[in-house]
């Protein structure tokens, strides 16, 4: 058993679970982890989709009673089959658009310097939507104050629920971030901070999910049974990280905008701009 192996695929566990769900983008992290790490070639690039799947798991234990709720209503309570009609609206444009140019944007876009630039230019879009949030309805909406048009994910409707998903298609491009895509989008289309975020995971698990799934079986050749130690450790950490971050996401964005993200996404993608274009580190996709 390769002990680094399996540390390097703890780390990148860990990387997947803490970023997934934060506006950061885990994606644009496990490309420069990977890097930094010298964990790279197509295999890897397997492994960096299927342990989102851990920190799936994650929000389905963290949401478990509400899931199967939704699950045994399907039948006949009307608010657990708009809940599933919307995570299944939202979820569309982006397998479609996955089917459809997924391989080509691997080939192409998934490289540190993509994920830079990607970095910086959504911290800006933060700060753009931050600054125009509080123009709008001032600098005490954290306080409860105000009334979001959607203040839980039962008052979105089948339209809202199409315009996220139209919105999570930005996130194919590496260093986006789907969790920033999604979350950043909904406010814009007048969801509270909280409603949101919370259906942001909840569309990461039929997005992400399908994605690993996909990728695993697209990818099967390039796997052996001797890899199932390194894609269970990525699993696992990836599972226990994602829990953690998720029940800290969610106190957090109830009193605080998401502006100090938008700032880490500058400066991280600022340096490794910096650090490319100078050789002090050698990025490799």
């Amino acid at each position: 058993m390769d002990i680094e192996l399996l540390l390097k695929a703890a780390v990148m566990g860990v990387v997947e679970g803490l970023t997934e769900f934060l506006p950061i983008s885990s994606t644009g992290h496990l490309i420069l982890a990977s890097s930094l790490l010298g964990f790279t070639g197509d295999k890897i690039k397997v492994f960096e989709i299927a342990i989102q799947t851990g920190a799936m798991l994650a929000v389905i234990w963290e949401y478990r009673a509400r899931l199967w709720g939704t699950v045994r209503g399907l039948g006949h309570d009307p608010v657990a089959q708009r809940f599933a009609l919307n995570v299944v609206i939202a979820f569309l444009p982006a397998a479609v658009f996955g089917l459809i140019f997924g391989s080509l944007i691997k080939q192409h876009l998934f490289n540190p310097v993509v994920v830079a630039a990607a970095f910086i230019v959504g911290g800006l879009i933060i700060l753009w939507v931050e600054r125009r949030h509080k123009r709008l309805y001032g600098e005490r909406d954290l306080q409860g104050r105000r009334h979001a048009r959607i203040e839980t994910v039962d008052d979105i409707k089948p339209w809202d629920a199409l315009k996220v998903g139209l919105v999570q298609c930005a996130a194919m491009i590496p260093g986006t971030s789907r969790s920033g895509a999604t979350i950043i989008g909904a406010v814009i289309f007048g969801f509270s901070r909280k409603a949101a975020t919370e259906f942001s995971f909840y569309l990461g698990i039929p997005t992400l999910v399908g994605a690993g799934v996909y990728s695993l079986w697209k990818q099967r050749g390039l796997l052996e049974w001797s890899d199932l130690p390194m894609f269970s450790v990525g699993l696992v950490f990836a599972f226990v990280s994602a829990w953690l971050c998720i029940r800290w996401l969610i106190r957090y964005v109830s009193t605080h905008d998401f502006t100090i993200f938008a700032w880490y996404r500058i400066v991280f993608g600022a340096v490794v701009l910096l650090t490319a274009w100078t050789g002090w580190v050698a990025w490799r996709a």
